[in-house]
């Protein structure tokens, strides 16, 4: 088994199994045997048959091989199950995470080594028949566990050194930026106090200056907008008195058409004009009758 890369205690271990495997496999092959013989000895006891009573005999004998074949598999399947259990059961006390690959159980290079080192570990009979009920595999004991358990400590006080010699490391560098700093802002203070005295004053007055500058435009700024407003609101109610005017003007001129008109329509003048006027107009359709009646194509 070394091409499987087992150890000799898992070698050991598999082939344990085999074996347990094969006595249950001679085991099913002696049942099927005795469904033969049984039927060989209760129902072949003439020496013809009918097609139908053949007929009969074989299915019989397929219902029964059938069922103890079925039966063999599924026990196989699981006893597997129960293998596997155990394996993953050992596996998460060491918080371990087995996979499988189903793929590979159908592996026919691998089946064939299998079957090559059962040949050669099962060469005589008497190993076919050695006693089935091999001891199970050896439970983890608390020494193991401890040990696992001692190492992962040992590993995070490892790695806890290693963090706390950083964080030292870390803050002795921040310690000495910090001191750069702070010498960086004396000589800043320093050289201010040196070069910037007349300047900060000089600064000082010239920024006082502009804000007296800024705040007298501001002020100028407010009476220009208030002035602008009252005038604003004198030009708009003067124009609303204008308006008024306007319209009384314009209704009394109205007024005084309609009178003047009323007036002159009493006059003399006037009816004398509209009675001239309807006579002309009298005399222009009775002239357009005679034309009418000479000259009745125009």
């Amino acid at each position: 088994m070394a091409e499987f890369g087992f150890n000799e205690h898992h070698q050991n271990e598999v082939i344990n199994y085999m074996r347990f495997a094969r006595s249950k496999m001679v085991l099913r092959l002696k049942t099927v045997d005795s469904c033969f013989e049984e039927l060989k000895d209760s129902r072949l006891v003439e020496e013809t048959f009918t097609v139908d009573e053949v007929k009969e005999m074989l299915d019989g004998l397929q219902m029964v091989v059938r069922g103890e074949v079925e039966m063999e598999l599924i026990n196989t399947a699981h006893t597997n199950v129960l293998l596997l259990r155990q394996l993953f059961s050992q596996a998460e006390k060491f918080y371990l995470r087995l996979q499988s690959d189903i793929s590979e159980l159908e592996n026919r290079e691998l089946l064939e080594q299998v079957a090559e080192f059962e040949k050669k570990d099962f060469k005589s009979g008497d190993k076919m028949n050695q006693e089935t009920n091999k001891p199970k595999l050896a439970p983890l004991n608390e020494s193991g566990v401890s040990e696992l358990l001692n190492k992962e400590i040992m590993r995070l006080q490892e790695e806890n050194d290693k963090l706390k010699a950083r964080m030292r490391t870390l803050e002795s560098q921040a310690m000495s930026a910090l001191d750069e700093r702070a010498k960086a802002d004396r000589a800043l203070k320093d050289l201010q106090k040196v070069q910037g005295g007349h300047q900060v004053a000089d600064q000082s007055q010239e920024i006082s200056g502009l804000e007296d500058t800024v705040a007298a435009l501001k002020d100028d700024y407010e009476r220009s907008l208030s002035a602008n407003s009252a005038s604003q609101k004198g030009l708009q109610e003067n124009l609303i008195s204008a308006k008024h005017e306007l319209l009384r003007v314009q209704e009394q001129l109205s007024m005084a058409e309609k009178e003047l008109d009323k007036k002159f329509q009493q006059t003399a003048a006037y009816r004398n004009m509209k009675e001239i006027l309807t006579k002309k107009n009298e005399q222009i359709k009775d002239i357009r009758k005679r034309l009418q009646r000479y000259e009745p194509n125009e």
